[in-house]
């Protein structure tokens, strides 16, 4: 019994990994849409959304019939509970690399980012890549310095954040009041991004030592 249930557990642990998976090809296909107004590409991220929503259903349902049945203590149930609350995260971040889709489809066929803001919704993009590298070694070999690191890249996309607005709101800006919204919502939809990644990074930081490692955003 003891042997069947770990070995359902490596298989939780798997999905994660798939859905993570998921999660960074739709990031990738995503800015892809948006730098190169390839609509394509968004439909593709767009319709793939459904895919990541249902193994999130999958996994959760099996989680809490493991917790059922087995009704795990200690380290087993750390795990579990941490893993529920992980796909959530990833679900949450394969819907806002759908919501940036959406935005490059909805400009189709202009470009969604003025000239202007190229090159810092370019970093941003490239700063998810990372942390998304870094989040799935995270939770491939619970990598605990890879964990802290993530919050080192999550300051950098805060101060990507922060030049966006100031460029925003600066009177250099002329680009419009409906490309100031399109570019406020992908700001967020960037930075929300990377804070989920920081979250995940917490979970599993908690998971191995059964200690926050940092207050969580």
């Amino acid at each position: 019994m003891r042997d069947m249930f770990h070995e359902e557990l490596e298989g939780i642990n798997t999905s994660l990994l798939g859905m993570a998976a998921l999660v960074k090809e739709a990031l990738t296909q995503s800015c892809q849409a948006l730098v190169n107004a390839d609509l394509a590409t968004a439909e593709k991220v767009i319709a793939a959304d459904d895919a990541i929503d249902n193994t999130q259903h999958d996994l959760d349902a099996r989680i809490i019939n493991l917790m059922a049945r087995q009704q795990p203590v200690a380290t087993d149930l750390r795990v579990l509970v941490a893993a529920l609350r992980i796909s959530a995260d990833l679900e949450r971040m394969g819907d806002l690399a759908h919501h940036v889709a959406k935005l490059a489809r909805m400009r189709y066929p202009n470009k969604a980012v003025p000239t202007e803001l190229e090159a810092t919704i370019n970093n941003m993009g490239t700063t998810n890549e990372r942390i998304t590298e870094k989040m799935i070694t995270v939770l491939q070999y619970r990598d605990l310095t890879r964990a802290l690191e993530i919050e080192v890249d999550d300051d950098e996309m805060d101060k990507l954040h922060r030049d966006l607005i100031s460029t925003l709101v600066g009177d250099s800006w002329t680009y419009g009041i409906e490309s100031a919204i399109d570019m406020t919502l992908l700001g967020r939809y960037f930075e929300r991004f990377a804070d989920h990644a920081v979250s995940i990074s917490h979970r599993v930081y908690f998971m191995v030592t059964g200690e926050y490692a940092a207050e969580e955003k």
